[in-house]
């Protein structure tokens, strides 16, 4: 399969992982066993990483968990800059996400699960802060999700507002 092909395969994964490889193959023009081989490779060559589903964890009773972005400021160390903090930070398996960032007054974006609001405050002051590296933290507590993944969550309800015009 050609690289073009392929980017659209991966697209199409993207958008609908349960989607069958019969059904990729009748929209690239491929058969089902180049998809299924070309899906191997990339399984193989760890391009597709896993098959997720996207939870509205909103919509569920007594959903037991808050999530949190934490900003970190830190001090890169000689020779291996920020990776050996992300690295361990990775480690811990509150640790959803990290990343890298760039143009802001930190380092790095930390997405993180807790079951409370404390278990959150107690990994920043008690993990994450003692780290050597880790200059400052500031944590946001994340109220409501709108879209993620490119999905939006909400039901889009009419407005049903009345318009006032000067």
């Amino acid at each position: 399969m050609d690289r073009v092909k392929q980017r659209e395969l991966l697209h199409l994964l993207e958008e609908d992982s349960r989607m069958s490889a019969e059904q990729i193959g009748k929209m690239l023009g491929e058969t089902t066993e180049a998809v299924e081989a070309a899906i191997a490779a990339l399984e193989a060559d760890k391009v597709i990483v896993k098959y997720p589903a996207l939870v509205n964890w909103e919509r569920v009773e007594d959903h037991p968990y808050v999530n949190a972005m934490i900003d970190v400021k830190v001090t890169p160390k000689r020779d291996v800059g920020f990776d050996e903090v992300a690295e361990r930070i990775c480690r811990f398996p509150e640790v959803k996400a990290v990343y890298l960032m760039s143009g802001a007054s930190y380092d790095l974006s930390i997405v993180l699960e807790g079951k409370t609001m404390r278990e959150v405050a107690n990994f920043v002051s008690q993990k994450l802060a003692t780290l050597d590296s880790v200059v400052s933290t500031a944590t946001h507590f994340i109220l409501k999700r709108y879209k993620h993944d490119g999905i939006e969550l909400e039901d889009r309800d009419e407005d049903r507002r009345m318009v006032v015009t000067p």
